[in-house]
């Protein structure tokens, strides 16, 4: 699975340095940014999952930021924890009020960082299945209520397998699914099938979403592993 994009915005370089020493260890994709100006033209830019601001930066604070980002409807889910040498309950107050989902004080254990970013973008997780109705991959849309598919506007039919395959595929684009995980949560954990029946949905299913030249969605064969699904 693609790992997740953290953006740490902080204009001192050294709390950078140690914050993505430790989220990349945790297998995160960190991007930086050392003041509030790039801060919002890299939250435009790669609307990472999760960002973690400092409080006092050069031209903008990070209560500006986070009202711009809460107002910006692209942006506005993206979970915020508030960094900051400043220890005024008001100041943390505002913070939250505002539209941050939490706080740390400066100096701080890094290893405290990565365990809050782990439990926002756990609870991120959580409300977005909570919320989803709709699953959208390139070209493919998997409507969850109705229980249908179209590849580019196009209605796919598809057999209750090959659909629940698919959704399990598009809930995690880029992440690789073992064999026997997918015959349990596609087929359910009593299936006694063998291996080649999973083959046998996996080719029909790619049949029906691979036929069109635009659609740049198809399932890859990891070998000695099993399956995933990827753009590109």
């Amino acid at each position: 699975m693609s790992s997740q994009k953290i953006l740490v915005v902080d204009d001192d370089k050294s709390i950078i340095k140690i914050v993505r020493a430790y989220l990349e260890q945790a297998g995160f994709t960190v991007l930086a940014a050392y003041n509030g100006t790039s801060a919002m033209e890299t939250m435009r830019s790669e609307k990472p999952d999760l960002l973690i601001l400092d409080l006092m930066l050069p031209d903008r604070d990070g209560w500006d930021i986070t009202r711009s980002i809460r107002n910006d409807k692209r942006l506005a889910t993206t979970p915020i924890i508030m960094l900051t040498a400043r220890v005024d309950d008001s100041d943390k107050i505002v913070g939250l009020e505002l539209g941050a989902d939490d706080y740390v004080t400066k100096p701080f254990n890094p290893r405290e960082i990565v365990a809050r970013v782990r439990a926002q973008l756990r609870r991120r997780q959580f409300e977005q299945a909570e919320q989803i109705e709709i699953l959208e991959v390139g070209l493919l849309t998997l409507d969850l209520g109705s229980r249908t598919l179209t590849l580019n506007g196009n209605l796919i039919e598809l057999t209750p397998t090959e659909f629940n395959l698919l959704k399990i595929f598009m809930e995690s684009p880029g992440h690789t699914f073992g064999r026997e995980e997918l015959l349990d949560k596609a087929l359910g954990y009593g299936y006694e099938g063998f291996g080649r029946t999973l083959d046998t949905h996996m080719r029909n299913l790619r049949k029906k979403i691979e036929n069109d030249r635009e659609n740049l969605t198809h399932i890859q064969t990891v070998y000695s592993i099993g399956y995933r699904l990827v753009e590109g």
